[in-house]
């Protein structure tokens, strides 16, 4: 059967038996999306990435949603992107999804002037102990992750003379990929961080993610909590600044923003592959990511 256009999602969302209440946003939000493409008239099925049984081929289009897991397989999943590139055509292009992929993308935004965390950078097989590779850097409060990560892997935050506890996790980290240290930006605790959904380069809607007390990390998996919001037009620039300076634009991102330790607003992420879009709190952007589908991608190979 050919397909115009295939959902992506992991194998543990595909149908699960008895979803909670994080699978049932999963399955609402993948829900929204399914039906705002079929009411334009598009043959859409929803496949988690890794499934063996799937024909690429049959498929004119990928659209990248839930796959939640490429980070843990993350070998599996390039080579699965380069044997699958050649046989459909990913939505956002294979290229932006290769360079979004690596927080070394952070770098490259930089470069174009857009605010970032003030960021090292530490790749594969430094020998240096993280004693060391954070006397570089000169900062007192850090955090450390992965430059390809997702809810939180291996992110810490800790004071520059606290590494001991922390060097046998990042002796086994370096020595598989590449690390970041970046300065602790101290108002995440107090005022959050600002999530703008982008469709065709467009805002659609906001949330406010806060950490739960004693944290800093806003993801759920860590207690945070999720907020309605309503950006002000500077900050709506800012993320339209941030997809500007892409190499090209995303057809849908999730830009995450914010304020630096100068009260600045701060790119912290930029999500491309697969950024959760909170589509439950605005039902209609699933209706404009189906418009930004079909103008910007479909029509070009009907």
């Amino acid at each position: 059967m050919q397909y115009d256009i295939t959902l992506l999602t992991d194998h543990r969302w595909v149908a699960p038996e008895h979803p909670d209440w994080y699978a049932q946003q999963i399955l609402t939000e993948d829900g929204l999306v399914q039906r705002a493409l079929e009411a334009k008239g598009l043959k859409v099925q929803r496949v988690a990435w890794d499934d063996p049984h799937v024909n690429w081929q049959d498929t004119r289009f990928a659209l990248f949603r839930t796959t939640w897991d490429y980070f843990d397989k993350f070998p599996a999943f390039q080579q699965w992107l380069a044997t699958t590139a050649a046989k459909t055509t990913f939505i956002n292009p294979i290229a932006l999804i290769q360079w979004n992929m690596d927080k070394h993308y952070l770098r490259d935004l930089a470069a174009k002037g857009i605010t970032v965390p003030e960021t090292y950078y530490i790749e594969t097989g430094d020998t240096r102990t993280l004693e060391a590779a954070v006397a570089s850097t000169g900062w007192q409060k850090l955090v450390l992750k992965p430059a390809v990560s997702g809810a939180g892997r291996h992110t810490y935050l800790f004071d520059a003379g606290q590494t001991a506890p922390l060097e046998s996790t990042y002796r086994s980290l370096i020595a598989q990929e590449s690390m970041l240290l970046q300065l602790y930006q101290e108002q995440i605790t107090t005022k959050g961080e600002v999530a703008l959904m982008m469709m065709g380069g467009e805002y659609t809607h906001a949330v406010l993610k806060k950490a739960k007390a004693g944290d800093f990390r806003v993801q759920d998996d860590f207690g945070g909590t999720v907020h309605e919001y309503t950006p002000d037009a500077s900050l709506i620039a800012f993320g339209k600044k941030v997809l500007a300076a892409c190499p090209q634009l995303p057809l849908y991102a999730r830009v995450d923003i914010i304020w630096n330790n100068h009260d600045q607003p701060t790119l912290s992420e930029l999500e491309l592959i697969e950024p959760e879009l909170w589509l439950r709190n605005n039902p209609s952007a699933a209706d404009l990511l189906a418009d930004a589908i079909t103008d910007c991608y479909f029509n070009e190979y009907m």
